[in-house]
């Protein structure tokens, strides 16, 4: 936990990182907004994907066993690696059996690849590896991770990338974007051209074709899987999607939630090899089935999109290193942990849980939900403890649990607190572990219930000057039942008077009809206001 906060300090204290962060968030979010005003049925969009990958997810052996045997039928040589090491092993075992010696290496983006650290041990081995996207081109050359699951080199600015390209490919300084990104184009295309051995990743598995879905924006998944004589993909064994009709509802969403794009430039689909091609799918666990069966396992629904990255306030602060995994943000969160171990917990502990992700997930995760799980340390069996909390902020939570178990003593505090700030904003120590970044909401002086019952007197107080109400041993406020001497009608009325008090003390406008007058009173308050359109459940009442 220490060696995060200090990573979390050291991002939030970066202007530059700031500035690339919010332009990206922003830029990415307005994208999404906009790609979705073009779908009129968002919301069943949304909940059928995520059903679609409920079911996946509950029948996998069987999905995977027809993807596997289509696959096989149509001349794709399928492997299962049970752990990271494993898929290391089988890449290294293949590209050696189709050529010995020194190899390169074109890599089109992969998260999987990342996530084994594939690029780490072929170069130990002696082989040369380039990514071909331009993102991780850049940070390969900085010699970092992807700080984003989508824009890999999302915390680097112009200027950043300039120098970059500068000190290792030799040009003068420019920051020219056409310029920078023609010089990548001609390095990298003499990779695609001299490439012994492509590797991409797989963004959707088609189970009933067997087919192989890529989805890129910059062409180099095509190369990588078509020039050099042997491909080697990387699938994450959850990336399944049942048919045709399940894939397509799975690209509406996807481009829309990654870039903003109604549909990606390239969507490449890889039914069999090519002539004199070989071509393997490598299909990873490395803790996938564990987290199946663990409270975690609605993370297994994710399609890769990042959105919740981009929604998110706090990676939005400190991006993706500060995180310290290949899965930052919300989602990564709860996979890092659910697959990589307990010592991941502590992702989970950047988060404020405002919902946003969930919000903006295009298959529903309930992020925050899970978030809680992980700090509750319900990881995938054995069991693991979640990350140890603060002593003061394990303190803190104590202390409110018990004042918030105690109506009159939380009423007391929540007051007392309010009379001893004043309207200060106010910030817990960083020892609490919440005080880095964030300020608490400021204790009110009066609190909610004592204003709403003041602003109840008060009305009560004004209908009964102005008459509207009856003063006696009771009025038209109070809740007392139908008596044998009194009328169920001018029971009815006193229940009416009090509806109408109670929306009159928060400020509602209270008009009085009949079902017959309904349509004209309707009309008349609707001509008054200048409305002209209406939006309703039930037009039955509406005016012709």
């Amino acid at each position: 936990m220490k060696l995060f906060r200090e990573r979390i300090r050291q991002k939030i204290a970066n202007p530059f990182l700031q500035m690339a962060l919010d332009g990206n968030s922003a830029c990415r979010l307005q994208g999404r907004a906009a790609a979705f005003t073009s779908l009129p049925d968002v919301e069943a969009r949304r909940t059928r994907a995520a059903a679609m990958r409920n079911a996946v997810i509950a029948h996998l052996e069987e999905y995977l066993a027809q993807f596997i045997s289509r696959l096989q039928a149509n001349g794709i040589q399928v492997h299962r690696a049970a752990t990271a090491a494993d898929a290391v092993r089988l890449v290294l075992q293949i590209s050696a059996e189709h050529q010995p010696g020194s190899l390169l290496f074109a890599k089109s983006k992969s998260m999987v690849s990342e996530e084994v650290e594939l690029n780490h041990a072929l170069e130990a081995a002696g082989h040369r590896v380039v990514e071909t996207d331009l993102g991780e081109y850049i940070v390969q050359l900085r010699g970092e991770r992807p700080s984003h699951i989508i824009t890999p080199a999302a915390h680097l600015r112009r200027q950043d990338v300039g120098e970059l390209f500068q000190q290792k490919l030799g040009i003068p300084y420019t920051e020219d974007i056409p310029t920078l990104t023609n010089t990548a184009r001609r390095v990298l295309r003499q990779v695609f051209l001299t490439a012994d051995v492509g590797v991409s990743g797989v963004n959707f598995g088609v189970a009933e074709t067997g087919s192989l879905c890529i989805v890129t924006n910059e062409g180099n998944g095509r190369m990588v899987t078509t020039l050099p004589r042997l491909h080697i993909a990387l699938m994450g064994m959850e990336r399944l999607v049942p048919d045709m009709d399940s894939l397509a509802l799975a690209l509406s969403l996807l481009p829309r939630s990654a870039t903003g794009q109604t549909m990606s430039v390239y969507t490449q689909l890889i039914n069999a090899p090519l002539p004199g091609q070989q071509r393997h799918l490598i299909l990873l666990d490395n803790g996938r089935s564990a987290l199946r069966t663990s409270p975690l396992r609605d993370s297994l629904r994710c399609i890769r999109c990042g959105a919740c990255l981009n929604a998110c306030p706090a990676f939005r602060e400190m991006g993706g290193h500060a995180y310290g995994s290949v899965y930052p943000g919300p989602i990564g969160s709860v996979i890092s942990p659910g697959l990589f171990g307990a010592s991941f917990s502590e992702m989970a502990y950047a988060c404020s849980l405002c919902g946003a992700c969930e919000e903006v997930c295009p298959v529903k995760i309930p992020l925050p939900n899970l978030l809680v799980r992980v700090r509750a340390g319900q990881l995938p069996q054995p069991a693991q403890p979640g990350a140890p909390l603060p002593a003061a902020l394990k303190a803190g939570i104590s202390a409110f649990a018990w004042f918030a178990t105690h109506p009159r003593w939380f009423a007391l505090a929540q007051k007392v607190a309010g009379l001893l700030t004043q309207g200060r904003i106010l910030s817990l120590p960083p020892q609490t572990g919440w005080g880095l970044s964030r300020d608490i909401a400021t204790p009110a002086a009066q609190p909610f219930r004592e204003r709403f019952q003041k602003a109840k007197e008060e009305s009560r107080n004004s209908r009964v000057e102005n008459g509207d109400l009856r003063v006696g041993n009771r009025d038209s406020d109070s809740e007392q039942p139908t008596t044998k001497n009194e009328s169920p009608i001018t029971n009815n009325q006193s229940l009416i008077q009090r509806f109408a008090s109670e929306l009159q003390a928060v400020s509602a406008e209270l008009i009085r009809t009949s079902a017959a007058g309904l349509p004209a009173a309707l009309q008349t308050w609707l001509t008054q206001n200048d409305i002209r359109t209406v939006y309703a459940g039930d037009e039955i009442a509406l005016p012709s």
